[in-house]
């Protein structure tokens, strides 16, 4: 082949996908290697965008669907801590504009910290509305910790500074709220909204409890998020109970 170009001029084209169809087809016949191995990579990144956006359309169905019959704001709900022994319920309530779109958004527990990070910001900046609620370890210990997540979910939606029309839940239901809502099981899989929400929860909860991580370091609660991981649970034994923990829970209760 005359005038080759180089391996780094065809990498920058296939990333930047600056290229057209016939280039493609004249650079399929190069046979160096380094340019094969490119051009897998290509294919493969192609073949995981296609993935990802088919995931997006099947989690876009339920709000579609809504957009169809005639609702426009629609709020999606979730939680994030029902499982710690501290710190806080954190949900999240979020209305997500009808053009928006992020493949790869999904439940918050299947992402990485650094892709739930970028999410975030993504969703902050193009969200029509966001929303946090939460309940403390008092009112979790006080209502029970179902009761408290419907109150911190409650407060997130009223916090929102557009009124929404639906509500899109993740297997709750807020009978207090007079709105047209659904709960969906595993919501935060199959909901975009739900799924932006639970980015939301997420982030946040983890940056309180890395707060309270350092006002109470011998309890590690910037990495164990409050669960009852060994280092806490000896922490626990030794230091006691603070104001963060749920009383109401086990082993927590054993030691007040």
């Amino acid at each position: 082949m005359k005038d080759q170009e180089t391996i780094a001029v065809i990498k920058e084209k296939l990333t930047n996908k600056s290229f057209s169809q016939e280039w493609l087809e004249t650079i399929k016949q190069d046979e160096r290697k380094g340019v094969k191995q490119l051009l897998n990579r290509y294919y493969k990144e192609k073949e995981k965008e296609a993935e990802l956006h088919a995931q997006f359309i099947r989690m876009s169905e339920f709000e579609t669907g809504l957009y169809q019959e005639g609702y426009r704001l629609i709020a999606g709900v979730d939680e994030v801590g029902r499982g710690p022994l501290a710190g806080p319920v954190v949900t999240a309530a979020v209305i997500l504009p009808h053009d928006f779109y992020l493949p790869g958004i999904n439940d918050s527990k299947a992402l990485s910290q650094l892709k739930r990070e970028e999410f975030y910001e993504i969703i902050m900046d193009q969200a029509i509305s966001v929303s946090l609620g939460q309940a403390n370890a008092n009112e979790i210990d006080y209502y029970n910790i179902y009761q408290a997540t419907k109150i911190a979910m409650q407060r997130s939606v009223e916090g929102l500074n557009e009124q929404p029309d639906y509500l899109l839940l993740d297997a709750m239901r807020l009978e207090q709220i007079k709105i047209p809502q659904e709960s969906i099981i595993k919501g935060d899989s199959k909901s975009i909204s739900i799924a932006a929400a639970s980015i939301i929860a997420k982030v946040e909860r983890d940056r309180i409890m890395k707060e309270i991580g350092a006002e109470y370091p011998m309890y590690q609660f910037e990495s164990n998020v409050g669960y009852g991981t060994k280092a806490h649970l000896e922490a626990l034994k030794k230091y006691g109970v603070t104001t963060h923990h749920r009383r109401s829970f086990q082993p927590v209760r054993q030691y007040t």
